[in-house]
């Protein structure tokens, strides 16, 4: 099976033989690993907190970049934006707070929002320049980006927890915009690509797959699982479920929906910052690449409903392998033709009310 296309008079052919689809499919499930997990956040953070997570890719540049910086020597800028969200969570709990401040919440606002950034900060100033390696580096851009997620849910959006979700919407275009800007800051406008722990390459009939490749579909599948467990087997997961159904019906049983926001956004960051980390060997990251990562998510949450975590994940994988053809046929149209593949999806749920007016 094969089919040819010219660009014009004189161009040359480019013939999709078995072989050169066999590797597309490859390259598009590969990127679609990715984006499946950006999906299950999206479906994760909306069924909880009704907010459209478009900051999701921000967590994919920041982790890429924060890690970078670390194999650099350099102390990433995110540790001094975690400290800076930080006290601007404090200062935004005390505040609220203010008629019935008590020694305990004092005490529990320094230590968790000051102290423990703080001392983040500090960690990532003493062993930056060491260039401790691949795995000291992964756990401390882990640790400078997840608790950025329930620092900017307390922020931004636990005060406007009861709004509808075109409010939500709206301030989430907002912190998405901030925090391009200050990547922008911290990082600058140079791309940074991290040294890949394992170069070898392995043949498999025709396929040729990387090592990296590799253990991107093994992190995507072992994440997956933990999440399936998490779930299905664990109080707080449970806890997280229960508020996705009925948000009034978990508080009356005890349920805080406002630490089921937190915990929520913390596992979207942990899942953008691996994600980042996963990609930047093979990829060239740049301060606003987790914008166009980050719908690429967002158009795989939207096929699959952004209810439904399966299908989130088969969406995911369609728009990574359509994605990969699209960049053999046309590539200079490329992100045209993955975006375009929304608009029905979009006209379907229109047509039904929206998903907007549905989940108000």
């Amino acid at each position: 099976m094969a089919s040819a296309r010219r660009a014009g008079p004189g161009a040359d052919a480019r013939v999709l033989d078995p072989t050169i689809l066999l590797f597309l499919v490859q390259d598009g499930v590969t990127n679609g690993a990715i984006y499946a997990l950006l999906a299950v956040a999206l479906v994760l953070a909306f069924a909880v907190t009704r907010v459209i997570l478009l900051p999701q890719g921000e967590f994919v540049t920041f982790g890429a970049l924060s890690l970078a910086a670390l194999e650099a020597g350099r102390i990433p800028g995110t540790a001094a934006l975690l400290v800076a969200m930080g006290f601007a969570a404090a200062f935004l709990t005390l505040w609220r707070a203010r008629a019935a401040l008590t020694p305990a919440l004092w005490l529990r606002t320094g230590l968790g929002d000051v102290a423990a950034p703080l001392a983040l900060y500090a960690l990532a100033r003493a062993l930056a320049p060491l260039k401790l390696g691949v795995l000291p580096d992964v756990l401390l851009t882990l640790a400078l980006i997840v608790p950025m997620g329930p620092l900017i849910y307390r922020i931004a959006f636990e005060p406007l927890a009861e709004a509808s979700v075109l409010v939500l919407l709206i301030a989430s275009v907002g912190v998405d915009l901030a925090l391009t800007g200050l990547g922008l800051v911290f990082f600058g406008p140079e791309g940074y690509r991290t040294t890949p722990v394992f170069s070898q390459s392995f043949a498999l009939g025709p396929m040729i797959f990387s090592a990296q490749s590799l253990i991107v579909f093994a992190m995507t599948a072992a994440l997956m699982l933990a999440l399936y467990l998490f779930f299905g087997r664990t109080l707080a997961g449970k806890a997280l479920q229960a508020s996705a159904v009925n948000r009034t019906g978990a508080r009356l049983v005890g349920i805080s929906t406002a630490f089921s926001g937190r915990a929520a956004l913390a596992i979207c960051a942990f899942i953008g910052a691996l994600s980042g980390i996963l990609i930047v060997p093979a990829t060239t990251i740049y301060f606003d690449s987790g914008f166009i990562i980050g719908l690429k998510g967002f158009v795989a949450a939207i096929l699959g409903g952004l209810g439904s975590y399966p299908l989130a994940v088969a969406a995911a994988l369609f728009v990574g392998i359509v994605e990969s053809f699209s960049s053999f046929e046309a590539s200079a149209f490329k992100e045209v033709i993955v975006f375009t593949v929304i608009i029905p999806v979009l006209l379907w749920r229109s047509a039904r009310g929206g998903v907007l007016e549905d989940e108000s």
